[in-house]
């Protein structure tokens, strides 16, 4: 049984952008690509089997409440129904990954033999292995000092999810 997370991912990329803006439409390509791809690791790892993401679908995966309001941002979600679809553990998994390209080489290694992933390989170039124009446009996306309030949220979570030690989240 296959379930789709791109309602999940197509949210949670779309309030990261959002709350991390880029400037000029390259730029913001740019940066939704990374977005994207941190987002897509980040709801791999968190539903790893189609039942989990069957779950979630059903449930639903509780919106960005909280996240508007640790960043500052403007709520009310009502003004965004698509913010109902935003996860707010993805959305911190997602943010420790762009802050620290390392971790998530070990997060993208972890799903190889997923279910999501179908055992082929799957390119996530610019999340783990960012060039210059990329780093460029997704400044804010990626500074580790603007991300920490997200990241700090489940970060552990994604670290014990990985193995690793649970220390500093980013």
């Amino acid at each position: 049984m296959h379930v789709d997370l791109s309602p999940l991912i197509s949210a949670t990329t779309q309030w990261l952008t959002r709350a991390y803006p880029a400037r000029g439409a390259f730029s913001s390509a740019l940066s939704q690509a990374q977005a994207r791809q941190a987002v897509t690791v980040a709801a791999w790892l968190r539903y790893p089997s189609a039942m989990d993401a069957a779950l979630v679908a059903l449930a639903g995966p509780g919106g960005s409440a909280r996240l508007d309001r640790v960043t500052g941002a403007p709520g009310p979600e009502e003004a965004h129904p698509w913010c109902s679809w935003v996860d707010e553990v993805v959305a911190s998994w997602a943010a420790c990954l762009l802050a620290r390209p390392a971790l998530a080489e070990t997060a993208v290694a972890a799903l190889a033999d997923g279910e999501h992933t179908g055992g082929g390989p799957v390119d996530f170039r610019r999340l783990v292995s960012p060039d210059v124009h990329d780093l460029e446009a997704a400044a804010l996306l990626r500074h580790p000092d603007l991300l920490q309030p997200i990241a700090a949220l489940h970060g552990a979570g994604l670290l014990d999810r990985l193995g690793q030690d649970s220390g500093v989240a980013h």
